[in-house]
C-alpha cells in the first residue's frame, strides 16, 4: 500500500489534496497533520512514508528549516513541497535544500498528481518557468529567512559576483572590467541571474535582492 503525508494547515486545501491523493492507485494510505510539530510526532510513531507533501507557510517554523529538518532525520523518505510561493527562488532553495519536487498549489489536480507521480517514480520534479513570472509589489513574499547565500537561489559563484557588483552601481563594461570579463560575457551572466531569480531586468533584479535578503559577503 502507498502511504502518503499531507503537511497542510489550511483544512479545506489539506482535505482536497486528501481526496485528489486517493486517485493515485487503488491502495493508497494518506495521513494528514496541520502543523510541523504533529507531523513529526506522526513520522516517529508510524516510521517512513512512501512521500512526504509539505507546505511552506505552516505556523510555528519557517518552512526551509522545516523541510532541512526532515531530510536530514529521514534522508532516505522523498519530500514534495507544495506551495503558493511559486517563484523561481523559493523553487531553487526548496530544491537546493533536497527536495524531491515542487509544485505548485496552482496546478489543476491531473497536473498536481502527474507532479507526483514524477516524485513517486524516483525523478526530482521541477515545475516549468511561470508564463509571465516577475517580481513586483503583488509578488507575495516567501518565508525567506535573511541571509540566504547565492548558491541557495540557484546562483553559480560567477553569477553571484555578478549580481554582486550589479548591486554596487556598475555597468556591464564595470563589471567585466573588474572580473576581466568582456561586456559580452557579463551580459550572459546577466541573462542566467534574471532566470535564476525569475526576474526581467536589473531593476527588477536588484529588487530581487533586498526582497530574499541575498548575502554576498563570501562572493569575493
Amino acid at each position: 500500500m502507498l502511504k502518503l503525508l499531507v503537511v497542510e494547515d489550511h483544512a479545506l486545501v489539506r482535505e482536497g489534496l486528501v481526496r485528489l491523493l486517493g486517485q493515485l492507485e487503488e491502495k493508497v494510505s494518506v495521513v494528514e497533520s496541520a502543523d510541523f510539530e504533529s507531523a513529526l510526532n506522526l513520522l516517529e510513531k508510524d516510521g517512513e512514508f512512501e512521500l512526504v507533501l509539505l507546505d511552506l507557510a505552516l505556523p510555528g517554523v519557517d518552512g526551509f528549516a522545516g523541510l532541512d529538518i526532515l531530510r536530514r532525520r529521514y534522508p532516505a523518505m522523498p519530500v514534495a513541497v507544495v506551495s503558493a510561493f511559486d517563484d523561481m527562488p523559493t523553487v531553487n532553495r526548496v530544491l537546493n535544500l533536497g527536495a524531491s519536487g515542487f509544485i505548485p498549489k496552482a496546478y489543476s489536480g491531473e497536473a498536481l498528481l502527474g507532479a507526483i507521480r514524477e516524485v513517486l517514480a524516483g525523478n526530482i520534479y521541477r515545475p516549468s518557468r511561470q508564463q509571465g513570472a516577475r517580481l513586483d509589489a503583488a509578488t507575495p513574499l516567501p518565508p525567506l529567512p535573511r541571509g540566504v547565500r547565492p548558491e541557495e537561489v540557484g546562483l553559480t559563484e560567477r553569477q553571484a559576483q555578478v549580481l554582486a557588483l550589479m548591486v554596487r552601481g556598475l555597468s556591464n563594461r564595470e563589471i567585466g572590467d573588474q572580473l576581466q570579463l568582456s561586456a559580452g560575457t557579463i551580459k550572459v551572466h546577466a541573462t542566467a541571474v534574471f532566470k535564476a531569480l525569475g526576474v526581467n531586468s536589473r531593476t527588477q533584479a536588484l529588487v530581487a535582492v533586498t526582497r530574499y535578503g541575498i548575502d554576498f559577503s563570501n562572493v569575493f
